[in-house]
């Protein structure tokens, strides 16, 4: 899907067009609605009034989208924006030419060019291009990029949404189903040769489990790619040469293989790889990996995982594998993350019906079916009124009275269970 010669079409059809597809059918489905002024209780002094919340378009809106998910994270964006009635600029990955390329060639074939554009950018030239003034910028990527876009953008005060990367735990509790959980562990974490935001970064392995977990998890490689990935049509390529080298370096340095390990440069080909002898300080738990490398830590019990979580920075996901409800709950309850999912990984960020976005260190603000046209509105309080009741009104006019300012108080202690100070203003 990434590679400029190598893609998976089942992946790219599933992860891309089909996620970009229900967000467009959503939208239209439910645009009436959302477009709807939302009213609100009204008190004393507006009965015979209009209290309104009324949903307006920002105006013109940027979308910077990743290399990872170079479709999807331009066009699920560009579905909010529409629907909430903006012009947009949207600006793909250039580590994905081709598919640059592609969405610069066939947006203005199919949408109105006065209000779309996509325009192709060195990653460098981004922050110049936010402080020219946008009513949203929409981010998609790293951390230290996202934090250069927010800079540019607060220049002008735009607001911004950023999703941003980081490093995903995933639990895997003592009691779970080990064949189930190490095969939908194994699907997201080597998806697209692991180029994932959302994929599990890492897991966090009870110890009486661990064996039993990277069995099981070898089994599911080879079930999935064969005894040689190399030669697997359901297995990726890396992105580029940066992105292989970067992720090679840190495989080298890190842990024992337990599985994999191969890489090709010439072919930006990297084995799926399970680490075993994984230590905090070891360079793979630094950095992001996006790649296909899965690192296994072990942990003695709940309250240890759940530590470790929470030293480290606020994830964009969560996940848990456990038969526990209780050690679900544990979970989800007492970390923060952008998201969370319990037995099974990913699909929390590719629902249209659920906000997907990161907190902290992961980004702010969110997206997806309504919440993607709330993010590009602007949600405009509006009192409709008329000038009726000024022979009451006029309490709080000068010149001020004691007398005044005593009825207005005591309206106020008889509207606390509406809303509002004192109504009768």
């Amino acid at each position: 899907m990434l590679s400029e010669e190598t893609f998976i079409r089942f992946e790219t059809i599933l992860s891309e067009l089909i996620l970009v597809k229900n967000e467009a059918l959503y939208a239209v489905s439910n645009l009436k609605k959302w477009m709807q002024p939302q009213h609100v209780e009204r008190n004393l002094s507006t009965t015979l009034d209009e209290c309104l919340v009324v949903s307006e378009p920002l105006g013109v809106v940027f979308i910077i989208g990743t290399w990872c998910s170079p479709v999807q994270t331009c066009l699920v964006p560009l579905v909010g924006a529409i629907a909430a009635g903006n012009c947009a600029i949207i600006s793909p990955s250039e580590c994905t030419a081709h598919t640059t390329e592609l969405l610069h060639r066939l947006i203005p074939f199919y949408l109105d060019n006065e209000c779309f554009h996509v325009i192709l950018l060195a990653t460098n030239d981004l922050p110049e291009v936010v402080e020219l003034k946008f009513d949203h910028v929409f981010y998609t990527g790293n951390r230290e990029e996202g934090i250069r876009i927010a800079q540019a953008a607060a220049r002008t005060l735009a607001p911004v949404t950023l999703i941003l990367g980081g490093k995903n735990p995933c639990y895997v509790d003592q009691h779970c189903d080990i064949a189930t959980t190490a095969q939908r562990i194994t699907w997201a974490r080597f998806h697209n040769a692991g180029q994932s935001l959302v994929a599990p970064d890492y897991i966090l392995c009870h110890t009486d489990v661990k064996a039993r977990l990277v069995q099981a998890l070898k089994c599911c490689l080879m079930q999935f790619y064969g005894s040689d990935p190399r030669e697997s049509r359901s297995y990726g390529r890396m992105v580029n040469l940066e992105f292989f080298t970067r992720t090679r370096d840190i495989l080298w340095r890190s842990g024992k293989v337990a599985v994999g390990g191969q890489v090709i440069e010439a072919e930006k080909y990297i084995a799926p790889t399970i680490l075993t002898e994984v230590t905090e300080p070891d360079p793979i738990m630094q950095k992001d990996i996006l790649g296909p490398v899965l690192p296994v830590l072990t942990v003695n019990d709940l309250d240890e995982a759940i530590d470790f979580i929470n030293k480290q920075e606020k994830p964009l996901c969560v996940y848990a594998y456990s038969s526990d409800s209780k050690v679900i709950t544990r979970i989800m309850s007492e970390t923060s993350s952008g998201s969370f999912c319990s037995n099974d990984s990913i699909l929390q960020s590719l629902m249209v019906a659920l906000p997907f976005g990161g907190v902290g260190a992961s980004g702010m603000g969110s997206y997806h079916g309504r919440n993607s046209f709330d993010t590009f509105s602007h949600r405009k309080s509006c009192l409709i009124r008329s000038t009726r009741f000024e022979c009451v009104t006029y309490l709080r006019y000068p010149p001020y009275e004691d007398r005044n300012l005593s009825l207005m108080t005591w309206a106020s202690t008889l509207s606390h269970r509406s809303q509002g100070w004192c109504h009768i203003l």
